[in-house]
């Protein structure tokens, strides 16, 4: 596991320089990769970590506000705001990692690329959000059994 953190410090670093420069994150991606090598299953990961990020930004935007209360997202560092996504996209889209560890990730993520307040901030709203995130899909599981029970 230890390529798939080195994947997610990479998607971090990527994402991040997305914040600067107006490129595209396939564009992106290759001028990280024309400065530094990663093991190929690192490389891999980092790169569908980062264009899933830049793909479903909005959404994740959305659902990352939904959980802020009282931050908007303007208001956040980019680092936790790049590692928010990060996370959120993992919550979502990885259905492999569990959510357990898609957030002691991005906490520790937080701890070393962010502020010292970073890895707090980070577990609260990540904690909210992948508590939102099950009671949806139990609700939707408990919507579905009912409506079959009927018939």
């Amino acid at each position: 596991m230890r390529s798939r953190r080195k994947a997610r410090e990479i998607a971090l670093q990527v994402l991040y320089s997305l914040n600067f420069v107006d490129i595209d994150a396939r564009d992106a991606l290759e001028l990280f990769w024309g400065n530094f090598v990663a093991p190929k299953a690192a490389k891999d990961f980092a790169e569908f970590l980062v264009r899933g990020t830049c793909e479903h930004k909005k959404e994740l935007d959305k659902l990352i506000a939904d959980c802020s209360d009282n931050w908007s997202l303007g208001r956040m560092s980019k680092v936790d705001v790049n590692i928010l996504r990060l996370a959120v996209f993992e919550f979502i889209y990885c259905d492999d990692i569990p959510p357990k560890v898609t957030l002691n990730e991005a906490v520790d993520l937080g701890n070393i690329f962010g502020s010292e307040n970073s890895g707090s901030f980070i577990n609260g709203i990540l904690d909210a959000l992948n508590l939102k995130l099950n009671k949806k899909n139990a609700n939707k599981y408990l919507d579905g059994k009912s409506r079959s029970s009927k018939t």
